[in-house]
């Protein structure tokens, strides 16, 4: 009997905190009190002001609409989008990204991968002189 393997996250230790704030704590601060513990990049992205379509997806993630759906995958994730599951565009399809605590200020493209990875077979006829030996059938 082969039994079924599941993969998940690792389970943490302790409660999730980013820069010792916990991600309640974090919630509940205003943009500007956040702005100095965001990572520089992050940062400069609010400092330069959101396009209206980061703006839209902000909003309807604070209406706690149930599905969002985005092609914009350099949108900085903030504290208020942690439990809610956003679909990201990879270039061919949306993929389900749940936003975990550890994800806080990344970005979403970081998490729905646009190649696959590779999987290589075996070496076709000709390939190289070992492949002499390898067997049509």
């Amino acid at each position: 009997m082969a039994k079924k393997i599941q993969r998940r996250l690792p389970r943490r230790k302790e409660e999730f905190t980013y820069h010792g704030y916990k991600i309640e704590e974090l919630q509940q601060m205003s943009l500007s009190e956040l702005l100095p513990i965001m990572p520089s990049r992050a940062r400069r992205k609010f400092g330069r002001g959101l396009s209206p379509g980061h703006e839209k997806v902000i909003a309807e993630v604070r209406e706690g609409k149930e599905r969002i759906r985005t092609h914009l995958r350099d949108l900085v994730i903030m504290p208020e989008m942690v439990g809610k599951t956003i679909e990201v565009y990879n270039g061919k399809e949306f993929l389900k990204v749940e936003i975990q605590p550890e994800a806080v200020f990344g970005y979403l493209g970081e998490f729905a991968l646009t190649r696959r990875r590779v999987a290589h077979g075996s070496a076709g006829i000709g390939a190289t002189r070992s492949s002499k030996f390898v067997p049509l059938k």
